[in-house]
């Protein structure tokens, strides 16, 4: 979860109020957020909530806090209001880093704080929210010595030049991707492409390199200076827009003005920043069986906003720098924030059970301590994951006629980066073996966790238990799995038979499916060095993964 810092100072005048520490912790529910450290100058506030990418700063904290306190939010003019100028996006891009999205702001007064908090909000969302700036990244300019319209397009990476960031030099991009601090820890965002993405003007200055750096001359911004260019390049259209948003409504509440500008694409104009909220429907049933207690429809709306929805009879709008509403039980939750949890009487259960461990919770605690005497560490990894871990780094298109190819989508993700319930756990275990190759070898490890994979005929899906396996080392092979796999299912008193197979995750000869009479339970095999370079892991490895629940 993002903590972040504030000064005390800023916070205050943001709210218009003096802050004492009871008082913050008695508000801080209203944003889900924690307070972790409590100086003089300097607070550091950890936000419980990921989807909520608008919190992260003074400002979104400051902004939630006021609404509440005022019963109903203010408006932001801009967003009806006409662009002037231009920012255009060339076809040639479209297949690098398709998107962009920008603003305007003039009149900033840019204090230290300020500009602190400015860096602060960039970093944040480019690092969690853009997926450490894969996804989404942003730029910030002085205003004054840009001219327009400003041109996104493509650069040969050896012939551009320009002097980024922390360097008093010009370098190449080549040269940037390869030496500067920048370069190297994104450069990896941009491989495979011979021509990289640019920001220039209409008088070709460079204003950066994105998703890297940034140029001096323009884009190092400074106390003191009013008038801005804030820009984002990412790869999904609605993420970029909620950037775009977020920072326009912190800036205006800092007392800047908002300027729109329209992005020409190829094959459209958008102006942003954009109002894309839609209202949801709100039946007041879903509060009282959520909350245990009926909620009237006047209280219904005046507590959602009073938290900064629009409300039209049972019907509720998101402001426009939120989009994490993915069903209404969400809007139930903010209502009850808004209310106040404590306000709700706590009832005790009208039926007495004793508890017990289910037999898939039994099970899994003895396959676990199997593989923990067999010498195996145990890793616990997000059920949630991207398509790209999950399909493209696995073999890609070649699993769709495979079950872990039946991949099930979430509706509206707030990032790619969770975007799909794992369809299977070995993709995980390689990320984690792709982030260890510092630890000493060999490695051992396993995970016993959850899968969701869409039915056969695609019209439901279904939930099921998986133990995988993995060993890597430099003389990592089949025959040393397989002695696991066989010890494992020993221990089980379960006999099991291995079939050759192909799979595009595993090499061809050294695959196998492993079955428990007539039911195929698993596959067990040395992963394809294609898959292992993709992963960035540097030594064999051979993995074998069950459905505990065939076991």
């Amino acid at each position: 979860m993002p903590t972040i810092e504030v000064k005390r100072a800023d916070l205050e005048s943001l709210l218009g109020d003096r802050l004492n520490k009871n008082r913050l912790l008695s508000l801080l529910p209203l944003v889900k957020g924690e307070l972790k450290e409590w100086t003089e100058d300097l607070l550091k506030i950890e936000l419980n909530d990921s989807n909520r990418p608008d919190l992260w700063s003074s400002e979104g904290i400051a902004r939630q806090i006021r609404i509440h306190a005022k019963g109903s939010s203010g408006a932001y003019p801009f967003f009806s209001q006409e662009a002037k100028q231009t920012m255009t996006v060339s076809k040639a891009v479209m297949a690098i880093r398709p998107y962009l999205g920008g603003f305007l702001v003039r009149n900033l007064t840019m204090t230290e704080s300020v500009l602190s908090q400015l860096i602060q909000s960039q970093e944040k969302l480019a690092d969690i929210y853009g997926q450490k700036r894969k996804a989404l990244s942003i730029g910030v300019y002085r205003l004054n010595k840009i001219i327009f319209p400003v041109s996104y397009g493509i650069a040969d990476s050896t012939s551009t030049r320009f002097t980024p960031l922390g360097f008093d030099v010009p370098m190449s991009l080549a040269e940037i991707l390869e030496n500067h601090p920048k370069g190297v820890a994104f450069g990896g965002i941009l491989k495979g492409h011979a021509r990289v993405p640019i920001l220039i003007d209409a008088n070709n200055q460079v204003l950066s390199f994105p998703p890297i750096i940034n140029s001096r001359e323009i884009g190092q911004v400074c106390v003191g200076d009013p008038d801005l260019l804030v820009e984002v390049t990412g790869t999904n259209l609605r993420q970029v827009m909620l950037a775009v948003n977020i920072f326009a409504c912190n800036l205006a509440d800092r007392g800047g003005l908002i300027e729109p500008l329209n992005i020409e694409y190829p094959e459209e104009t958008v102006k942003m920043p954009y109002d894309f909220s839609k209202a949801v429907e709100v039946p007041l049933a879903h509060f009282e069986k959520a909350l245990g207690e009926p909620i009237s429809s006047e209280e219904a709306i005046s507590c959602l906003t009073s938290y900064g929805y629009s409300m039209d009879a049972a019907f509720a709008t998101l402001p426009p720098y939120r989009d994490d509403v993915m069903h209404p039980i969400d809007i139930v939750e903010d209502f009850a924030i808004s209310r106040g949890y404590e306000t709700f009487i706590p009832a005790l259960p009208t039926t007495a059970t004793i508890g017990s461990r289910s037999a898939a919770s039994k099970k899994s605690t003895r396959l676990s301590e199997a593989m923990v005497g067999f010498g195996f560490e145990e890793v616990l990894s997000n059920l949630l994951s991207s398509r790209e871990e999950q399909s493209d780094f696995m073999g890609g298109a070649s699993l769709e006629n495979f079950p872990e190819g039946r991949i099930v989508l979430i509706d509206n993700p707030m990032t790619e980066r969770y975007a799909v319930p794992r369809s299977w756990i070995l993709p995980s275990l390689l990320r984690v073996e792709g982030s260890s190759s510092k630890a000493y070898y060999p490695h051992r490890l396993f995970e016993i966790g959850e899968i969701a994979r869409m039915s056969p005929s695609g019209d439901g899906c279904k939930t099921a238990l998986h133990l995988v396996a993995i060993i890597s080392h430099a003389e990592a092979n089949f025959s040393e799995m397989h002695a696991v796999l066989s010890a494992l299912f020993h221990t089980l008193s379960i006999p099991i038979l291995l079939k050759p197979i192909t799979h595009p995750t595993l090499i061809p000869g050294q695959t196998g499916a492993i079955f428990s009479g007539d039911q195929e339970i698993g596959f067990i095999g040395e992963i394809h060095p294609e898959v292992l370079t993709r992963w960035k892991i540097r030594v064999p490895s051979v993995a074998f993964e069950i459905d505990t629940s065939l076991v």
